[in-house]
């Protein structure tokens, strides 16, 4: 059963892939709230959060259109996606391997406003992680920014700083929302993660949420919690995840807004 999961950064496609995360905390609810388990040893380093299947493709190629650079990677696919990539912007194409080069430089003619919109929003995400960056002690911490090497960003004294935050709030959190949504998850464990703020398996009960929400304003903590526990209810995001959401948080809504604007790439 694939996991539920809630995906973060610029909405610049509905899809992203399966990445590597590294540096895991585990947490043990099974037997209570109160009892955690230490680090764990090691990181995840090299393993992927999800298996998918390699399908053969060749090297990424570098395509010039009308001053676009664009990393063009031909897959054994049917269809042509189109992503633009934090930090930078960078253009990254995906196309079926027998697609010649004028086809793939019509596609991004025609798409060149929304990826010019889709680089100038990512500018403008920079800009308000600098400008929070600036004010971070406002709210006792440092926002989520642009990490570039995970491993090497995430120092002792930072990592151990997030999980400190997040353990101060969690327990009485889970406790509360518990109760409420009347579910309660086997595990949680906190991870390094560059692309999703959290995910569930409801099969299981195990709730995996991004260490960054230490870093982040409280609330976030909280909406990304009562986002999983509800997955333990319904799968997807349709009209009945939706309804519980709203019953839980009238305001989830506006928090998934505020909560897209820190990026990572």
């Amino acid at each position: 059963m694939r996991s539920n999961h809630l995906s973060y950064g610029p909405k610049v496609i509905a899809r992203f892939r399966a990445q590597k995360d590294s540096l895991p905390v585990r947490r043990n609810l099974s037997t209570g709230v109160s009892q955690w388990v230490t680090w764990a040893c090691g990181t995840m380093e090299g393993m992927s959060y999800r298996a998918t299947a390699r399908s053969r493709s060749s090297r990424p190629e570098m395509l010039v259109v009308d001053g676009l650079v664009l990393q063009v990677t031909r897959k054994a696919i049917k269809n042509m996606y189109l992503r633009i990539k934090p930090p930078q912007g960078d253009i990254v194409v995906s196309a079926p391997l027998r697609m010649t080069d004028g086809q793939i430089e019509r596609f991004a003619r025609e798409r060149r406003s929304w990826i010019l919109a889709q680089q100038q929003r990512i500018r403008e995400a920079r800009q308000r992680l600098a400008d929070t960056a600036a004010d971070g002690a406002s709210h006792g911490g440092e926002p989520a920014g642009f990490i570039h090497d995970a491993a090497s960003w995430w120092t002792p004294e930072r990592r151990n700083r997030a999980a400190s935050a997040i353990d101060a709030r969690l327990p009485a959190l889970v406790e509360h929302w518990s109760a409420v949504i009347d579910k309660r998850p086997t595990h949680i464990t906190l991870r390094a993660m560059t692309t999703r703020w959290g995910s569930c398996t409801p099969r299981t009960g195990r709730i995996r949420l991004n260490l960054q929400l230490g870093l982040l304003p409280p609330q976030y903590l909280e909406y990304v919690l009562v986002h999983e526990m509800t997955h333990l209810w319904t799968n997807g995001h349709g009209a009945e995840f939706q309804r519980r959401m709203t019953q839980y948080l009238p305001d989830w809504r506006r928090l998934r807004r505020e909560l897209n604007r820190y990026t990572t790439g």
